[in-house]
């Protein structure tokens, strides 16, 4: 799944949501940055996370976001106009063109499941950081993500389509394992797990739906089915038996 176009404005949206707030606060604090420390971000879409760090490293240090979309570059660059320790790296993930061991610390937001090679992306952060500091993840458990309310049957076929969207579901409980072999350890795991039981401007669950819905349709699922379960879902909100739960879950490893 690539975020460019209606999707990257969705990616956008949610990263501003409530539950994308929490889970950049968490991985702040993760971080645990001083003054003057180089950071990246690795799949920074609109630089919600760069600009945190810009801040926090202040005018001596220095915060990098990587991206493989322009677009969310273009946004990223002009979120952070104002701030002059920051820039912006076009490129994958397993090939940066960064100095080995140049990384006081290197975080990143739901992204590594959408990475087919997910080791070479690993090995590249690896070199990258310098010894004994931190890889911060952030990475959902997709079995988790649901949307409850609307009739099961079809609610199935809608999150059958959407386990499509990325190359790994389930990651969290894989990654201990595979930072070790980067020689990456000491890892301690958070959960940001969150239930939203409403649909408004500032809830996940609004963005989350349009996703799923836009997804569904590029996997075939019939457009009268997602108007079907989209309706299902404002009838269930009405009626107070609307629900939507996610698991992200926070990896902290430390390069040896």
């Amino acid at each position: 799944m690539k975020f460019e176009g209606d999707a990257s404005l969705l990616q956008q949206k949610m990263a501003g949501s409530s539950a994308g707030v929490a889970r950049r606060l968490a991985v702040m604090n993760a971080l645990n940055l001083q003054a003057d420390d180089t950071v990246l971000d690795v799949g920074c879409g609109a630089g919600h996370l760069v600009e945190d760090i810009g801040l926090a490293v202040g005018t001596s240090g220095k915060a990098f976001g990587l991206d493989s979309s322009e677009t969310q570059l273009e946004a990223a660059r002009v979120r952070c106009d104002s701030l002059g320790n920051t820039e912006f790296l076009c490129c994958m993930a397993d090939k940066i063109d960064l100095a080995s061991g140049s990384c006081d610390a290197i975080a990143s937001i739901q992204t590594l499941e959408y990475i087919d090679n997910v080791d070479a992306t690993l090995a590249e952060v690896a070199r990258l950081l310098k010894p004994k500091s931190n890889f911060v993840n952030v990475s959902v458990l997709w079995d988790n993500f649901k949307f409850y309310g609307a009739d099961e049957k079809l609610n199935n076929i809608i999150h059958e389509a959407f386990k499509a969207h990325c190359y790994h579901q389930m990651l969290p409980m894989e990654l201990p394992g595979r930072l070790a072999k980067h020689n990456i350890g000491n890892i301690r795991t958070e959960s940001l797990a969150f239930v939203m039981t409403q649909r408004h401007e500032n809830s996940p669950a609004t963005y989350a739906e349009m996703v799923l819905a836009n997804f569904a349709i590029s996997q075939g699922v019939e457009e009268e089915q997602i108007q079907q379960w989209r309706s299902q879902l404002e009838q269930a909100e009405k009626e107070g038996r609307f629900g939507f739960t996610s698991f992200p879950v926070l990896t902290v490893g430390t390069k040896f």
